[in-house]
């Protein structure tokens, strides 16, 4: 999850995610520059300072590019 917070926002919808959790061990990862409800139930919260989160996505895509974590087919 990242720049929202569904557990306050959408927690009907935000209840699959907890069973995803709880029944196929599902991890949940937060990634915000602020502690709210949704990073206190996750996996793992990493807080990043505002403005940097073009320079996360960029780094999360090279990744993913060089490790060849897509579908090869879809992109």
């Amino acid at each position: 999850v990242m720049g929202g917070n569904p557990a306050e926002n959408h927690p009907v919808g935000f209840r699959f995610v907890m069973e995803a959790k709880r029944k196929r061990k599902a991890k949940l990862v937060v990634v915000d520059p602020r502690f709210n409800r949704t990073a206190a139930v996750a996996d793992s919260y990493t807080p990043m300072r505002s403005g940097t989160d073009m320079a996360f996505l960029g780094v999360v895509i090279h990744h993913a590019i060089d490790k060849k974590l897509y579908h090869e087919d879809y992109v």
